[in-house]
């Protein structure tokens, strides 16, 4: 070890970000001797709290915390998450689904994929989406185990995700962290001080005068970015260009409709309104560019397609596209919305916190801050913005929608790089690179590509290797046990029942 051990760590802000990082690093370091660790937020000042769709590497933040998951399903009144349904993204009347797993059964070393290509090419017409158990299973409401011992069924390539009200996961989550030792202090910061020749933060100071000192200070203070952000100045890099939506309201509801397994996002003339059910009510939201549509046209759009009735005024939030150039600055780490944003279109708010606090503690620092650390932290975290981005550009770009000047500025974009890429090596011969350990996978790649109507140009050679009746005979195969598997599955309400995860009946807001 090079430099004295870290024996403060003071927390800037609480809602999902800061409980999530005291949570992990109490978890983690707070066995280390005479470390500290100790959040500030101030009941005042309120959480943006509408995030509440994760994907499947939340589970992996919760077994490493050691939740129990009946009772985080419970206590966050969770539902599960199959996959997101995209309706009206490609043109007006047809979705799609982004499954969680993987489709179909890989075959002759090649990804199934290709073997579904040369179906198409032979006359076969079935969509991608009937050969993914999350698909077939999701639309029916269904929800299972996945079946890891048993290769040969379906339920082997499933993978699912959370869908719960972030307020009370961060509660959750502040039990486990003061339980583990972390002190919370309330107070309103007024100010921060800092050391004259370093520039590093030394405390905070609060509205009652209390002084905060700390030697590694982790920026969760929302929007404000009030340390990483207003104190030390890190540039925000703006990605408007790519990703116009620059406004959202949310309201949530009764609950209403449909119980599958699934988020789903609609897309509207300006931007697009998501539905997340819970098992108490439906978290709802519109996400639009200012430009073309105004607040007032938003929120009654949005108010016109609820499913239920209404259960609070519409929260109206305002936002960039973009992250801060270094998200580890002098001693101040940003988590959340303090380090960037990118709209919750495929739900990786939370994801982004959960991989900087695996960054952080990989590379958990002494009071000597070790450069290399610090450019690795800032080098990686810059790479997961820059995949997801590209990945949501992809949903906005490859569209047929012409029908207003939102869709017609989307569709005639010029890409970034990386998703030029992409999109040429697909056209080009039907073939996804997952490129540096990327956030999303090749299933993920080829969801969103096929479900916007990309055309690849060709297939692998090997999926030739089969004679074209056998192709067909095995899509069709594949086809049938995925539905018939999905047709077995318990409904997701059954499911939580019989995990003792479902909450109470009287606490369910049913229109």
């Amino acid at each position: 070890m090079i430099g004295e051990p870290i024996r403060k760590i003071v927390i800037v802000g609480g809602g999902t970000a800061g409980w999530m990082g005291a949570a992990a690093l109490s978890k983690v370091m707070g066995p280390f001797p005479g470390l500290e660790i100790e959040l500030v937020e101030s009941e005042a000042i309120g959480t943006v709290g509408v995030g509440e769709a994760t994907i499947p590497q939340i589970s992996l933040f919760n077994s490493m915390l050691g939740l129990d998951e009946n009772e985080f399903v419970r206590e966050t009144h969770a539902t599960y998450k199959l996959g997101i349904e995209f309706v009206d993204w490609t043109r007006l009347g047809h979705s799609y689904v982004h499954p969680f797993g993987f489709y179909g059964v890989d075959m002759m070393g090649i990804e199934f994929h290709h073997h579904w290509l040369k179906g198409r090419s032979i006359g076969d017409t079935s969509e991608l989406d009937e050969y993914s158990i999350a698909v077939v299973g999701g639309k029916t409401g269904k929800m299972a185990w996945p079946a890891r011992d048993n290769p040969r069924s379906p339920l082997s390539k499933l993978s699912y995700a959370f869908q719960f009200d972030a307020g009370r996961y961060a509660r959750f989550l502040r039990g486990r962290a003061e339980r583990q030792g972390v002190r919370r202090t309330e107070g309103r910061i007024t100010a921060v001080e800092r050391d004259g020749a370093s520039g590093f933060v030394t405390a905070v100071m609060l509205e009652s005068g209390t002084k905060v000192e700390g030697e590694l200070f982790i920026d969760c203070s929302g929007f404000r970015a009030l340390l990483i952000g207003q104190e030390l100045g890190v540039p925000f890099t703006d990605w408007s260009e790519w990703l116009p939506c620059d406004r959202a309201v949310a309201i949530p509801c009764t609950l209403a409709g449909d119980r599958e397994p699934l988020t789903r996002s609609t897309a509207r003339p300006a931007g697009w309104q998501w539905r997340i059910p819970l098992q108490h009510r439906i978290g709802n939201g519109h996400v639009y560019c200012s430009e073309y549509m105004s607040e007032d046209e938003a929120t009654a759009m949005l108010l016109a397609n609820l499913e239920g009735e209404p259960l609070a005024e519409p929260n109206q939030l305002r936002f960039k596209a973009g992250y801060r150039a270094r998200a580890w600055e002098k001693n101040v780490v940003a988590l959340g919305l303090a380090g960037g944003f990118l709209e919750p279109l495929e739900s990786t708010a939370i994801h982004l916190v959960q991989a900087a606090i695996a960054r952080l503690l990989a590379l958990f620092p002494t009071r000597a801050f070790g450069a290399k650390e610090i450019a690795r932290f800032n080098e990686e975290t810059e790479r997961d913005y820059i995949d997801i981005r590209d990945f949501l550009v992809l949903h906005y770009n490859a569209t047929e929608r012409d029908d207003s000047e939102f869709w017609n500025y989307c569709r005639t974009l010029a890409p970034p790089e990386g998703l030029a890429e992409k999109l040429a090596m697909f056209r080009s011969s039907g073939r996804i690179f997952r490129e540096h350990n990327e956030l999303f996978t090749e299933t993920s790649w080829l969801s969103v590509l096929v479900g916007q109507g990309i055309e690849p140009g060709g297939y692998h050679p090997a999926a030739d290797l089969l004679p074209d009746a056998e192709t067909l005979k095995r899509l069709a195969h594949i086809r049938e046990v995925v539905a018939q598997t999905a047709e077995q599955m318990p409904t997701q309400d059954e499911f939580l029942a019989a995990n003792r995860s479902a909450i109470a009946a009287d606490e369910r807001l049913i229109a």
